[in-house]
């Protein structure tokens, strides 16, 4: 019966032991909150980024579509009406770089750079 209760007690200062050990290499619950809180502000501004972004391509979109379109109309009034022709032309090519531009500005919200590599963990 003694050496039951013995074997029983060095069973439980090593399970003790082995779990005081490990706890030691592990991260601390403080730094785990602190990597979680700052995913969910890297995502936010990942999704606030995109969210402004999409406003500003569909609006260059459109605006670059109705620039192109006043550049084919006035390409083909050039025939009959040379005059509105030739200022479609300037006006519609103008309108569509502007649009163009804008596009442009709305794809560089969305890749802001190359992003920074996780730092490693110990494995387990």
């Amino acid at each position: 019966m003694s050496l039951r209760i013995g074997l029983s007690i060095c069973f439980i200062f090593l399970i003790a032991f082995s779990t005081y050990a490990q706890t030691g290499n592990l991260p601390s619950l403080d730094s785990l909150k602190r990597a979680v809180i700052e995913l969910e502000q890297d995502m936010y501004e990942v999704k606030l980024n995109l969210a402004q972004s999409q406003k500003q391509l569909k609006s260059g979109i459109l605006v670059a579509t109705i620039g192109y379109t006043v550049t084919i109309i006035g390409g083909q009034l050039l025939g009959t009406e040379p005059q509105l022709g030739k200022t479609l032309l300037y006006v519609g090519g103008a309108t569509g770089i502007a649009g163009t531009f804008i596009l442009v500005r709305g794809f560089k919200k969305i890749s802001l750079g190359a992003p920074v590599p996780p730092p490693s963990y110990p494995r387990y």
